[in-house]
């Protein structure tokens, strides 16, 4: 059984760490892509396909990889094929995290405990699909049985957020759902078109004509504060790099004049644009009290063929090369002069940048808020053992570990929690192995302290869910 109690617990300090600071812990996931249609309608999946390879582009790259033709991954093969497809691919991605995230979402979904191949498919299949069929496996019972007590989305600032008013409405005190506010299509003026028919839908939303620079913060104020109404306290922005360039406001103005009429922009305004609308957006987290996410580094839409064929998020991305490190600091600066920096988490995906990121962020911090700007959880293609190790190895370098809001899943997958118990194995593992060595003290206590603090109350603290930004603990009290 490749599954078992101690999995990745290689000394007594971590086994007792995992099973009694980490393990009995709610999983608080603060960046997500699950769909709050599906959470607040309780969808029911119809099979093993629909809840864990639909959207699920790590798989599909690992399928393509092993020669699996495209029609039994995006397209109009039977599910039960896809699965089988998948079944074949497993035993191939040994070393890969596939190998664990899928024997971790087996056994803790289905309890399902053994290794998925070929020889195994049917009655894995069966079996899991049995489960599905059963009272406790829709989208809110499969979350109950992940142990998920807080859980956010990622929502446009167009979204007219009813799914998240009918979680509200529904009130389950168990289950804590929540939008983030993530507006990057306000700041895509390359492609005009596009633009102008965003910037209809947001004007729609927000109940106003868009027709100038200033009609646009206007619009996003009120999508900002209909967002805070729904416990909103958490915005997130996905770009290659920070726009820190200097702006004239007139500038601003005539640049969103011309996207505005359909015409391109020359590249200096479409850069003074993005960095005065990025600007004012971290200034509306700040005077709301939210914590701001960027997400920094992904080269996206990489193979121009298999774009027009799928469209984007299907599998296609990769890790850029950019220049991340001056105008990140320059944007910090500017907000922190004014004191109008928000608690702020910035994720790499480049390995390169875990030291730089962690030291750009111990220049911001500021006395007041314990670990104010974070070096987020190893993200995306960084988020398996040697990536999660590395960002906690560079956090503990340049920062502190004990400050530190811990994993979440950035998944599109009901089925995807376990890697918060990747995640906490990880961890336990380390610390574990330090102590049996003396480079920490071998005190369960004091260890497990930190170890619960990084696995749930530090985000707790830090993001201020709820009405009133209320601090949610782990025994679900606030």
């Amino acid at each position: 059984m490749l599954i078992h109690a101690d999995f990745m617990l290689d000394t007594d300090q971590a086994r007792a760490l995992y099973h009694d600071a980490a393990a009995p812990l709610p999983v608080f996931d603060f960046h997500g892509h699950l769909s709050p249609q599906d959470i607040a309608e309780d969808r029911r999946f119809e099979n093993l396909t629909a809840t864990w390879l639909a959207g699920d582009h790590y798989k599909w790259r690992a399928m393509r990889t092993a020669g699996v033709d495209e029609r039994f991954i995006t397209g109009d093969a039977p599910d039960r094929e896809k699965f089988e497809k998948w079944a074949e691919t497993v035993p191939k991605t040994l070393r890969n995290p596939l190998y664990h995230w899928t024997h971790l979402e087996l056994a803790r979904a289905f309890g399902i405990d053994r290794a998925l191949n070929p020889r195994t498919a049917a009655a894995i299949w069966e079996e899991a699909n049995a489960r599905l069929a059963g009272p406790d496996f829709s989208a809110r019972g499969i979350l109950r049985r992940m142990k998920v007590a807080v859980l956010c989305t990622t929502d446009d600032p167009a979204d007219d957020l009813r799914y998240h008013q009918a979680l509200r409405e529904a009130g389950d005190p168990a289950l804590r759902v929540f939008p983030t506010f993530r507006p990057d299509k306000a700041l895509a003026v390359e492609d005009p078109e596009n633009y102008g028919r965003y910037m209809e839908r947001l004007g729609q939303a927000a109940g106003a004509e868009i027709a100038s620079y200033e009609d646009l913060l206007d619009a996003l104020r009120k999508r900002h504060d209909h967002f805070h109404g729904l416990g909103c306290r958490i915005s997130d922005h996905g770009l290659e790099a920070i726009f820190a360039a200097d702006w004239s406001l007139a500038d601003v103005r005539q640049a969103f004049g011309i996207v505005r009429r359909g015409r391109p922009l020359a590249p200096d305004l479409v850069l003074q644009f993005k960095s005065a609308l990025l600007y004012e957006l971290a200034v509306m987290d700040r005077e709301a009290g939210w914590a701001q996410q960027y997400h920094l580094g992904a080269l996206r839409n990489t193979n121009t063929r298999m774009g027009r064929l799928l469209g984007p998020d299907t599998g296609y991305d990769a890790i850029g090369d950019f220049d991340i490190a001056r105008p990140l600091a320059r944007f910090l600066d500017r907000l922190d002069a004014e004191d109008k920096l928000a608690r702020t988490i910035l994720y790499n995906l480049n390995p390169r940048d875990n030291e730089v990121l962690a030291s750009i962020a111990g220049s911001f911090q500021d006395g007041r808020i314990p670990g104010k700007v974070q070096l987020g959880p190893a993200w995306w293609f960084l988020d398996q053992a040697d990536g999660m190790t590395r960002q906690m190895e560079a956090l503990s370098n340049l920062g502190l570990l004990s400050q530190f809001v811990g994993m979440t899943t950035d998944s599109r997958s009901f089925l995807s929690f376990p890697r918060h118990e990747y995640f906490r194995r990880l961890l336990c593992r380390l610390l574990g192995r330090e102590m049996q060595q003396g480079l920490l003290p071998n005190d369960l206590a004091l260890v497990g302290a930190l170890v619960r603090d990084v696995c749930y109350e530090n985000a707790a603290r830090y993001f201020r869910l709820g009405e009133a930004g209320e601090r949610w603990s782990s025994n679900g009290t606030r």
